[in-house]
């Protein structure tokens, strides 16, 4: 990215027959976003002229270009990923609905992958029509990891100060605790630490770690991983340099709202975590992908087929998402010209004193 020009924001179209098109095309028709980045949506001109039809008071405007890399930065972008015609039926969980959403996510990913674009907003998939022999991932998630070799990703889930990350995540919860490890914590938490500083500005992070049990185990009354695995990593973690507290019950922890008291939580398990998040932060949640060296958000919501091409799809949670993600390309540059010039000024963190603080359990 020049330094000079805005972001390059590049976004998977997701089920056809969902609510991902709809979503694009209500964010992007605000022109007021192309002040901040330059938008490319990796579908078709037929798809998504099929779902402007459905939206009659919103106009949007694109420019249909054959190569990613020449874009107009005045306009919304959409690069075609396919030309043929292709049968959309909203609301319908179809074979072609998963196909052509795996065909745009690997086209915007290699795209993300060659800096074509600068961050990827993905619209939201269906994991039952997405799965083949060629795409075995249960979500963006691991399929990501996997195309930029990372040894381990966060799955993130933000709402302005409110962070909550997951050790595991789609996983059956007859399973969850066998990928309960120190090792397991310990990557999550270097992960955590890490992104919370180049990513969100926060020089030195305050990360609650929740327990996998109820009451986080009554100190091995009600299960053992408290003791034999949560807590050494807390503690080795700690030995490392990093602000870890916990564990904590995960019901009095978020209904007493402590997590106002850290930059991020760990959560054990997807429910764990996305219950209590998306209880709360309504409309506002995204979910962010730590750990990749490049940055891609999404909505925390699903396809919504219920509502697919009826016109009733809310697009707060998808432009939170694409501010996210210009938000973090723009603090991971200002992270790294401090690197580079480890003199400049930087304004004081808020949390600078936070290993002074003590910081009582729930």
């Amino acid at each position: 990215m020049n330094p000079a020009s805005k972001p390059a924001i590049g976004v998977s179209c997701g089920d056809l027959n969902g609510i991902g098109i709809e979503l694009i095309i209500k964010a992007f028709s605000d022109t007021r976003i192309l002040e901040m980045c330059t938008p490319i949506i990796f579908a078709s001109n037929k798809v998504i002229n099929f779902y402007r039809k459905s939206i009659p008071e919103i106009n949007f405007n694109f420019q249909s270009i054959k190569e990613a890399n020449r874009l107009n930065p005045k306009q919304a972008n959409v690069y075609n990923c396919w030309e043929e015609e292709v049968a959309i039926a909203p609301g319908q969980l179809s074979e072609n609905g998963g196909k052509y959403a795996v065909l745009s996510l690997r086209t915007a990913g290699q795209a993300l992958k060659e800096k074509i674009i600068d961050g990827l907003v993905t619209a939201p998939i269906h994991k039952k029509n997405t799965q083949s022999a060629d795409f075995n991932y249960t979500g963006h998630t691991p399929f990501l990891k996997d195309l930029f070799g990372a040894r381990d990703v966060v799955m993130m889930m933000c709402a302005g100060n409110f962070r909550v990350a997951l050790v595991t995540e789609h996983v059956p919860v007859c399973d969850i605790s066998k990928h309960i490890t120190k090792e397991a914590i310990l990557s999550k938490l270097q992960i955590i630490h890490q992104s919370l500083q180049k990513d969100f500005g926060i020089d030195k992070p305050r990360i609650a770690v929740l327990g996998l049990n109820p009451h986080a185990g009554d100190e091995g009354l009600i299960g053992n991983e408290e003791e034999t695995v949560i807590k050494p990593a807390i503690k080795e973690a700690k030995n490392n340099n990093m602000l870890v507290i916990g564990p904590y019950s995960a019901d009095a922890f978020f209904a007493r709202r402590s997590f106002d008291r850290f930059d991020a939580v760990l959560a054990m398990y997807h429910d764990q975590g996305l219950i209590p998040f998306k209880s709360l932060a309504i409309d506002e949640g995204i979910n962010y992908t730590a750990g990749l060296p490049a940055v891609r958000t999404s909505p925390d919501h699903g396809v919504a087929f219920d509502i697919a091409g009826k016109n009733k799809a809310d697009a707060s949670s998808f432009m939170s998402a694409i501010f996210e993600c210009i938000d973090i390309i723009n603090r991971r540059k200002e992270y790294e010209e401090n690197r580079k010039n480890p003199m400049k000024k930087v304004a004081p963190s808020i949390l600078a004193n936070a290993e002074d603080e003590r910081i009582d359990e729930v």
